[in-house]
């Protein structure tokens, strides 16, 4: 796992290339020493002392002996935490779920038996993909529920648990025992140490904030675009967007957008006639709005590959000393997912505005209502906006913080939980409406384009104006919708990190 350990300054989209279905999980020489010196160590403690899930049981159940024969112990954990509900998490987010437990479980602080762990790199390898309910999860001692769906995947389940496995670029369902045996691989055996580190993380909330945060750093780029687009063919004023503007500020994600938008625009691009001195804040303040949420983002990515980086289990070794604690506790996750969704209601919200002076006939200049060329005849956009504004008043709705909604349960034993599952999902939910929001100001700044005699485009403007055509008539355009949203999703997610383009922030004094 060498390649994979890179620590704290990867960014995350390096972290979710490792965890994808090309990449290998191996063990180091040093990582494979580790765990079987932990796995002798743990072993002797037993002997000698109480270890939790080992010698007892698990949860308020502490207090009781733990089933002598560890392996019907440790199936009798994933078994009775198999109550997830719902739509399965996308395959990809599954896969860099199990990653990151398998790298955890590398570092040598959970005693998991070696030869269960590389069954499970095996099973990943092979590209091996459990389908895991998403919901379920408190996200308190780690992600218990979504986790031991896989676990049971991993052990070939016969009693209803499936797997996916990439067939060509299309992922196909099946029972977890066929799919195993279509890759030639083995299932685990699973005993109580080794099952209750598989399934005592974080790693089902990372993996889903990690994939949104991703999301939403090249919803931020694309928001950036059109927004630039939008200005070069209003022709409104580039000043907002000047590097000079942007450096006095001293914020760098400001002057990051303020640099995606100036690349949008024409070399010497000056405003249209009637065009105001001052245009409205949502092209305004487009760079002070999508940098401050770029700003956010940088913050939240150090404490998401911080999670990614540790051991979220217990109890854990360390230095020959066995820890009960609550390393599995996703409280980190859970307040970066609640950032990213603030971050991302911003982001909509903007779209949501632009698009509203885009149809406007008193901020577009002059051009027709609703951008249809046959006022009451036909209605354009009409509809557009109307399923818009109902995108972003449904992702106001999921926004609400999670850790908000929190319910004590399991005897009291779990009675501080951050429900960090449930808020990336529904940060997931938001991010799907806010491509949605795009893909309307995608197609309307499209049909400006035809309406106007503004510059061409190249790239996705290009790609836009050939696929979509004009607006005449009235047509359905919920398929267009989401055809350009995707356009913009899938070229703006290619994109290298945006530390690669970043203008330079100059020092203080």
């Amino acid at each position: 796992m060498s390649a994979h350990s890179q620590g704290n300054h990867d960014r995350v989209g390096r972290l979710l290339t490792h965890s994808d279905r090309a990449a290998r999980l191996d063990l180091t020489a040093l990582e494979r020493r580790r765990l079987h010196q932990a796995r002798q160590s743990l072993s002797s403690m037993a002997e000698s002392r109480r270890v939790y899930g080992v010698t007892h049981g698990f949860g308020p159940l502490v207090g009781y002996r733990a089933d002598p024969d560890r392996e019907s112990q440790g199936l009798g954990l994933v078994s009775h935490l198999a109550v997830g509900q719902g739509p399965p998490l996308p395959p990809d987010v599954t896969r860099t779920m199990v990653w990151l437990r398998l790298r955890g479980m590398a570092l040598g602080h959970s005693a998991v038996d070696p030869g269960i762990w590389q069954l499970l790199a095996d099973q990943w390898n092979a590209g091996f993909t459990p389908v895991v309910p998403q919901e379920g999860s408190l996200s308190a001692s780690g992600d218990l529920v979504p986790l031991a769906h896989a676990a049971l995947a991993a052990a070939g389940d016969p009693h209803g648990q499936e797997a996916w496995r990439n067939e060509g670029g299309r992922w196909v369902r099946g029972s977890a025992g066929d799919v195993l045996r279509s890759l030639d691989v083995e299932p685990v055996r699973w005993e109580a140490r080794s099952a209750l580190a598989f399934v005592n993380g974080s790693s089902a909330c990372l993996a889903r904030a990690l994939h949104t945060h991703r999301e939403a750093t090249a919803l931020i780029r694309a928001a950036a675009a059109v927004t630039g687009r939008t200005v070069a063919l209003l022709g409104t004023s580039r000043e907002p967007y000047e590097d000079a503007l942007s450096r006095v500020r001293n914020q760098p994600g400001q002057r990051r957008v303020a640099g995606w938008i100036r690349r949008e625009l024409a070399a010497g691009v000056s405003p249209g006639p009637g065009r105001p001195l001052q245009e409205r804040y949502s092209l305004r303040c487009a760079p002070q709005v999508l940098g401050a949420v770029l700003d956010q983002l940088d913050l939240q990515e150090r404490v998401l590959l911080d999670e990614a980086a540790g051991c979220t289990d217990n109890p854990v070794l360390v230095d020959g000393e066995l820890l009960h604690g609550g390393n599995f506790h996703a409280a980190p996750v859970g307040f970066a997912s609640e950032a990213h969704a603030s971050c991302l209601h911003q982001v909509a919200y903007l779209l949501e505005r632009q698009l509203a002076l885009v149809l406007d006939p008193s901020a577009n200049g002059g051009l027709p209502p609703l951008l249809t060329p046959r006022p009451g005849a036909d209605s354009g956009f009409a509809g557009v906006q109307i399923a818009a504004t109902s995108h972003l008043a449904r992702l106001r709705q999921l926004a609400h913080p999670a850790s908000f909604t929190a319910v004590p349960t399991n005897l009291n034993n779990q009675d501080h939980v951050p429900m960090a599952l449930n808020s990336a999902n529904a940060v997931a939910a938001m991010t799907d409406r806010a491509w949605w929001i795009l893909g309307s100001l995608l197609l309307a700044v499209n049909q400006l384009a035809h309406l106007t005699s503004g510059p061409p485009g190249e790239g996705l403007w290009e790609e836009l104006r050939t696929c979509f055509p004009a607006l005449d008539r009235d047509r359905p355009l919920a398929t267009e919708v989401t055809a350009a949203a995707e356009a913009a999703r899938t070229r703006f997610l290619a994109l290298p990190s945006p530390e690669a383009d970043a203008a330079p922030v100059p020092a203080m004094g």
